[in-house]
């Protein structure tokens, strides 16, 4: 998290205020009027399409007929470490400092976006979030977020113990090495290891990881199938088409999920549940439900009747959770 003020204004009012959903495919931005109002005005702009945040920032303004405001926050796909930020799966690089003098704000406040999202997570109706396994949630535990997209995001929150105080973490869990439970999931990493060298999590699970994957496979199969090239495609032809490549690529997929997901609910001892973000998840529906990703989420030896205890919750909001997230921000560091 960095935040940029101009110094020449010793206390800027809180609201309204503009708040930012930054991906390595969309930006998404929306308004917040006043304490407590709705987020309105949200609009996604493909990032593709402009230079630079600034310009996407600046045509978003334009379009929906807005002034600058005295204070943003943005949630980006990416580590934020200080003033200069270089995107991991975008090729935008800015200053904070500078994006907030360019935009006129008073007070800018940049945060990793899954940061952003899991600070939403207790504000989240029951109608944003559809339980797949597991039982209720421990009060005052650890909570876990994470969710494949252009990348793949993970976070989480940690109880302060009072008044329903969380503290949220920025970490970069989606880099970790990716491990394999099966033969084939071996023989599939070892292929993507030839290409990339080390295979993270986003190696494989995130939205250009599906196409590999389901790419290795065909490789391990009979070549076939290469003309599949996005994930969209891939999906698709797995729900079309039963025990083809595809569905095999898909299953895998959510069964890798599956295991990091498990794995981030031990690390963060996780009672309070796991959430499941981004792009990719929400569009399976039922197909989701079906898949190995809860069975994977439990296997793990000795420690699988604790895991089947915790609930896994997919997030599905027509509004960027992490707008409201970065609104919270704002709130939490205010001084």
């Amino acid at each position: 998290m960095f935040e940029a003020r101009d110094p020449a204004v010793a206390q800027p009012s809180p609201y309204p205020r503009w708040l930012g959903d930054i991906g390595g495919t969309n930006a998404r931005f929306g308004w917040q009027a006043f304490e407590g109002a709705p987020i309105s005005q949200v609009q996604v702009l493909p990032c593709a399409q402009y230079a630079s945040l600034l310009a996407a920032a600046q045509s978003y303004l334009q379009q929906q007929g807005l002034s600058a405001p005295p204070c943003a926050a943005f949630g980006i796909a990416n580590p934020v470490t200080g003033d200069q930020v270089a995107m991991t799966n975008h090729d935008w690089t800015f200053s904070v400092s500078a994006l907030r003098e360019g935009l006129g704000l008073a007070r800018f406040l940049l945060l990793n976006d899954f940061t952003a999202l899991a600070l939403a997570l207790p504000q989240l109706a029951e109608a944003q979030k559809h339980q797949v396994g597991g039982g209720q949630a421990a009060a005052n535990a650890a909570i876990g977020l994470l969710g494949p997209g252009t990348g793949l995001g993970v976070s989480g929150l940690l109880p302060l113990g009072y008044q329903n105080k969380w503290l949220p973490i920025a970490g970069e869990g989606g880099h970790v090495t990716l491990s394999a439970s099966t033969a084939l999931e071996f023989a599939a990493i070892q292929l993507l290891q030839k290409r990339y060298g080390h295979v993270s999590a986003e190696r494989v699970i995130s939205g250009a990881g599906l196409v590999d994957l389901y790419h290795a496979l065909c490789e391990l199969k009979d070549g076939q199938g290469r003309e599949l090239t996005t994930p969209a495609q891939v999906i698709e032809q797995a729900q079309a088409v039963p025990r083809s490549t595809a569905q095999q690529a898909l299953d895998m997929f959510c069964a890798l999920l599956g295991s990091v997901a498990g794995d981030l609910a031990l690390t963060l001892g996780a009672r309070g549940g796991i959430y499941i973000g981004g792009g990719i998840v929400p569009r399976l529906g039922e197909r989701f439900d079906a898949s190995p990703f809860r069975e994977r989420f439990e296997d793990k030896g000795r420690f699988q009747p604790y895991l089947q205890a915790i609930p896994t919750w997919v997030i599905h909001s027509p509004v960027s959770p992490a707008l409201q997230g970065a609104s919270q921000a704002l709130s939490l560091t205010q001084w």
